[in-house]
């Protein structure tokens, strides 16, 4: 992991964004139509590190983003080119749009200035959705990316991220995956190739330019 100094020049809040992803009441919420995964991001203390990341970027002046993934209620234009989509349509809990199942769930903290992006279609946060613009338009060149699930969509956006020339940062205990054991497989094996990996309170500490938080 880098060093407080290397994580702090990454994370310079006028060059960060905090990109959450799918930290929606219908995915990690009580009544998830994922149950398996919400327990493992509420017991991993994964959707709290995430709403802690949330809170230090509000303080420290690092724009948020959240990225949130619904369909239409006649599912028209929705994916069925996978086993996952079909699987989805399934589901007893539906990511409908307008529903109470693609708002950010507690404890994470939305205020005014944070950015919602809601995708339609695909597995991926940036591929195909307004987050690469947005994150041009506002001066990023480090994406730190939180959520889940650390099987599709986390891989999938810092894969993207790297693709088009921002520097990925992970907070590994900051996403989550099922079964709980291949989440930090997948880190060790696939992200560490490609992204810088820290922890939530090293993140916060370099948020908030804070040496005295810098875990020893």
């Amino acid at each position: 992991m880098p060093s407080f100094d290397q994580l702090s020049q990454l994370l310079d809040p006028a060059g960060t964004v905090l990109l959450t992803v799918e930290c929606q009441q219908g995915v990690v919420g009580p009544d998830s139509a994922l149950p398996e995964l919400a327990r493992a991001a509420r017991s991993s203390g994964a959707l709290a590190n995430v709403a802690r990341l949330v809170a230090a970027a509000h303080e420290s002046g690092v724009q948020v983003i959240h990225a949130l993934a619904e369909r239409r209620p006649d599912g028209r234009a929705a994916n069925r080119n996978a086993r996952l989509f079909r699987a989805a349509e399934r589901l007893p809990v539906q990511q409908l749009a307008g529903s109470t199942a693609v708002r950010v769930a507690a404890p994470i903290e939305v205020r005014e200035e944070d950015i919602v992006v809601r995708r339609l279609h695909g597995l991926s946060p940036i591929q195909g959705t307004d987050v690469d613009a947005l994150l041009r338009n506002l001066g990023c060149r480090t994406l730190v990316v939180s959520g889940v699930s650390a099987n599709v969509a986390i891989p999938n956006a810092v894969f993207d991220a790297v693709n088009r020339g921002y520097t990925a940062v992970v907070p590994t205990d900051a996403i989550a995956g099922v079964p709980s054991e291949y989440t930090p497989a997948m880190i060790r094996h696939t992200l560490a190739l490609v992204a810088t990996l820290t922890t939530t309170d090293q993140a916060v500490a370099a948020f908030r330019r804070d040496r005295r938080l810098r875990p020893v």
